[in-house]
């Protein structure tokens, strides 16, 4: 690519020098091999609207010979190759192409391993192209042995004293940042915007920088993302003119009807190529089945901003899984257990879990403090004192659940069933769960250890957040879906199961939000705690076979 001068260029000889620019842009692309996939090692060949996209960043030039546009806004719904295009359309042609000196590109990112993520992809397309990998080096040198690893990586081209590097919000320095190019990955995602505006204050003395953002959708319709998102549409519909900005949206239109095949490819220009029709078709018919499930098909698949938020059951599905729990053949049978305790004010629920051949069972139990029921009664909406009537919930004396009651159903619940493990909400649970060790419980870790051959249940704190919560919550849904549960239809916990909601973070995964439920969801979060202990320790409660057909002799 010929230097850079400073100096007006006729229009005739500016166009001719874009399309050289552009033409070039595109070989040195073509060049390329794919890093990933089914794809690794073939030519990296652009469809139509990639070649498009790139030809109009690389070739549209100012008068003085400069690039026009410094803010590239790329979004689709995810699997349209954004990773692709960001690596080997935006970061190497920025760092080999552009006769940058010392020019730093950063690709940036929420966290380092999302970054290293971008690079891994980046990499091997540099390793795959002998004229590249002559003229630079990586460090680490063996960066594929930390794949996934929160070490900054980077490439460095010595022709230039240039560089492409990692960079995360978690962990970054100001010092000598002067980025000519800035690849920011699933800018949603970002916690705050301090990251980005050191990154995009700090490219004063370049010629000619670029932003460069690939994202899809998020929900936070204040965070920098949508700051961006919402300025680049206000370009792409005239709004303001800002010609510095090339704007790439695809996406559904919110009130389109997002089952319709023919609204899937305004987010996916990529359906029916490298992105299967198959595949959106299977992820739409589980996306009708229920809300959470929408909401991810379309924040992911049609590129739409949705809540954070989201009703998370049918309860058609739910009640189908209303068969009767019969409470004689639970005896002595495993079981895992969780409780949350809440306030001593309010609701406080059990879960209780048999696995079973194909699912489980679940027996909830419930307590509330006998002298607020009725006021609790017009406040929920809900008839607690009928429901204790009929033996779905314990009300305790007083104005305050006595734990002590939640003790002694623990106890008898040891005697019936073969509990194994007990979950727990570490807030507020300390003097409880040391009156639970009073009671023969297993909490302190050394005393696991050295009772591991005990039959006590063993005590175990269960963290509130998406990495604890969203594995058994989304395996929750699918057991109602498949109906591999059995609830016996309990009031109290249904009333529970239609009151829950769900928080979505920005990588699908989800957790019950109690601050957002409009009623109690205390039922529901002590099952999703007892069904993520009792999947961990599936298939070790079966018996031996010497328990069910004896030794064999043999002579």
């Amino acid at each position: 690519m010929p230097v850079i001068v400073q100096k007006r260029i006729g229009k005739t000889r500016l166009l001719q020098e874009g399309r050289a620019r552009a033409d070039r842009a595109i070989k040195f692309i073509s060049q390329l091999k794919h890093s990933t996939g089914e794809w690794a090692g073939k030519p990296f060949i652009l469809m139509d609207w990639q070649e498009g996209a790139l030809r109009r960043f690389y070739g549209t030039l100012k008068p003085d010979g400069t690039r026009q546009y410094r803010n590239v806004l790329w979004t689709t719904a995810r699997k349209n190759g954004k990773t692709e295009i960001a690596g080997g359309g935006f970061i190497l042609p920025l760092l080999y192409l552009d006769d940058e000196p010392g020019a730093q590109i950063y690709g940036a990112a929420n966290d380092q391993g999302q970054a290293n993520l971008l690079f891994n992809a980046v990499a091997p397309m540099v390793e795959q192209c002998p004229g590249l990998l002559r003229r630079s080096s990586f460090f680490p040198k063996d960066w594929r042995k930390s794949l996934g690893s929160k070490v900054q990586k980077r490439i460095v081209y010595y022709d230039k004293a240039s560089f492409y590097a990692t960079i995360s919000s978690e962990a970054y320095t100001k010092d000598g940042l002067n980025p000519h190019g800035i690849v920011y990955d699933e800018l949603h995602a970002a916690p705050n915007r301090e990251l980005w505006d050191v990154l995009t204050t700090a490219q004063g003395a370049r010629r000619q920088p670029a932003v460069v953002v690939t994202s899809t959708a998020g929900y936070d319709r204040h965070s920098i993302y949508r700051e961006q998102y919402d300025y680049a549409c206000k370009v792409r519909d005239g709004i303001i003119d800002d010609p510095t900005w090339l704007v790439l949206i695809y996406e559904a239109p919110e009130t389109a009807d997002w089952t319709d095949e023919d609204v899937w490819k305004l987010a996916n220009p990529a359906l029916g190529k490298f992105l299967s029709l198959d595949e959106m078709r299977t992820a739409c018919k589980k996306a009708q089945e229920a809300p959470a499930n929408e909401m991810t098909f379309r924040r992911l698949r049609l590129n739409q901003w949705v809540n954070s938020v989201i009703r998370w059951l049918p309860m058609d599905k739910w009640d189908a899984c209303s068969q009767t729990v019969e409470l004689e053949s639970l005896k002595g049978r495993p079981c895992y257990g969780a409780i949350d305790l809440s306030s001593n004010i309010d609701l406080t629920a059990l879960g209780l879990v048999f696995p079973r051949e194909n699912g489980y069972d679940v027996i909830p139990h419930f307590w509330i403090p006998e002298d607020t029921a009725a006021e609790a009664e017009k406040r929920d909406r809900v008839p607690y004192r009928e429901w204790a009537r009929r033996g779905f919930i314990h009300l305790t004396p007083g104005n305050v659940v006595d734990y002590g009651f939640i003790r002694q159903t623990l106890r008898e619940v040891r005697g019936l069933y073969d509990l194994k493990e007990l979950a727990y909400d570490r807030w507020g649970a300390a003097k409880f769960i040391q009156d639970l060790e009073e009671d023969g419980f297993l909490v302190d870790p050394e005393a696991i250890k050295k009772n591991k051959f005990s039959t006590a249940p063993v005590v175990v704190p269960f963290g509130q957040g998406f990495a604890s919560m969203s594995g058994p919550t989304k395996e929750l849904m699918t057991l109602v879906l498949q109906q591999q549960i059995r609830h016996g239809g309990h009031p109290v916990l249904r009333w529970n199961a239609d009151n829950m909601v769900v928080a979505m973070d920005p990588a699908g995964n989800l957790k019950p939000d109690k601050a957002k439920a409009t009623q109690k969801i205390d039922g529901m979060v002590a099952l999703i705690m007892a069904l993520d202990r009792a999947i961990r320790h599936k298939g070790e409660d079966e018996p031996s076979i010497y328990e069910t057909r004896g030794p064999i002799i043999f002579g």
